[in-house]
């Protein structure tokens, strides 16, 4: 019988193996066509918590971006997968390259600077 519940329990973790793999495929994918998008690309990884990790993509023109992996491991096997350098922290060099446009500066700032007024929640 406990062989059983180990082929069960094997079975499991292969599935769960391939499903992490073909997420991680699909999350490279997307990686890939930004960097194309823009250049090239470089990213960090940060915990966001049970939500998962963020992927922070910053392409070599300045654009910027992100995805979220349902793991960190995930999100490691999809930065392995494209080929993405990462780096450790979004310091100030890395984040210096993001270079944001009239959307991003409205949003952030609202009516300090004479932006839009975000809708009452």
């Amino acid at each position: 019988m406990g062989d059983t519940a180990d082929t069960a329990a094997a079975e499991t973790a292969g599935a769960a193996e391939k499903k992490q793999d073909r997420k991680a495929a699909k999350l490279a994918k997307q990686i890939g066509a930004f960097a194309k998008q823009h250049g090239g690309v470089e990213g960090q990884l940060a915990h966001i918590g049970q939500a998962g990790t963020r992927i922070v993509l910053v392409g070599t023109d300045g654009g910027w971006g992100d995805l979220v992996a349902p793991t960190f491991t995930v999100a490691q096997l999809a930065a392995e997968k494209a080929g993405l350098t990462l780096h450790d922290e979004f310091d100030g060099e890395f984040a210096a390259r993001v270079r944001t446009g009239p959307y991003e500066w409205t949003r952030m700032a609202g009516i300090q600077i004479g932006g839009p007024e975000n809708p009452a929640a």
